[in-house]
């Protein structure tokens, strides 16, 4: 359940993120991109500590594993290495995208990043640029996420309703998902707000440094 309501709060935010710059609400843009921060800090941590099929370690596959599954010989529960990887990238292209915007200010000089006074104002203007150009890297991820959903429901496998319930139907002798504890994932999403507390008040005491 945290990683599915992460996953589904993630493409809700980046679409209202993505609608809120393009109607000039930028305070709301500002907001959303800290709920992504803290939906991102959370997925971090419950890497390491949540269900077997969340972990990271369960995401990062040899090559041999990629292989078998390019030939239709892997077998597992959970992302395939392909999917795996593809969680990685969207994971890594996210965190760069949100880090651009913490330490970004618009052409006017109104609305800036928690972040922006910790860096000069060229090196603010750049990174406005790079977080416009790099929601473009984001929408190719998101395309081909899109097209690998639509080539297995098209190859006959059922993983839309699995992505909302959780639930689906796996081979026999698989090993099966040892689930995370909630008492865990409440206190990675504590800190998780914590922590984006802490950047939104400037970061202290990084931000009385002089860029």
């Amino acid at each position: 359940m945290p990683v599915r309501l992460v996953h589904w709060l993630i493409a809700a935010l980046v679409a209202f993120s993505w609608w809120s710059v393009h109607h000039h609400h930028t305070g709301w843009h500002i907001w959303s991109g800290c709920a992504i921060l803290t939906l991102l800090i959370f997925r971090l941590l419950w890497g390491f500590f949540g269900s077997s099929t969340a972990l990271w370690s369960s995401l990062i596959h040899k090559p041999r594993a990629l292989a078998d599954h390019l030939k239709g010989r892997w077998v597992g529960i959970g992302h395939n290495p392909l999917g795996g990887l593809s969680v990685i990238a969207m994971f890594l292209a996210l965190a760069i995208q949100v880090a651009l915007g913490l330490i970004s200010e618009d052409e006017d000089g109104i609305y800036t990043g928690p972040l922006s006074g910790l860096v000069s104002i060229e090196a603010s203007d750049k990174a406005r640029g790079i977080h416009e150009l790099w929601f473009k890297v984001i929408l190719a991820l998101i395309v081909l996420h899109l097209a690998a959903i639509a080539y297995y429901r098209f190859r006959g496998r059922k993983i839309i309703k699995p992505m909302i319930t959780g639930r689906a139907e796996v081979d026999p002798g698989t090993e099966p998902i040892h689930w995370g504890k909630w008492w865990v994932a409440l206190i990675c999403l504590a800190i998780g707000i914590g922590v984006t507390r802490w950047i939104i008040a400037g970061a202290p005491p990084f931000s009385h440094w002089s860029p």
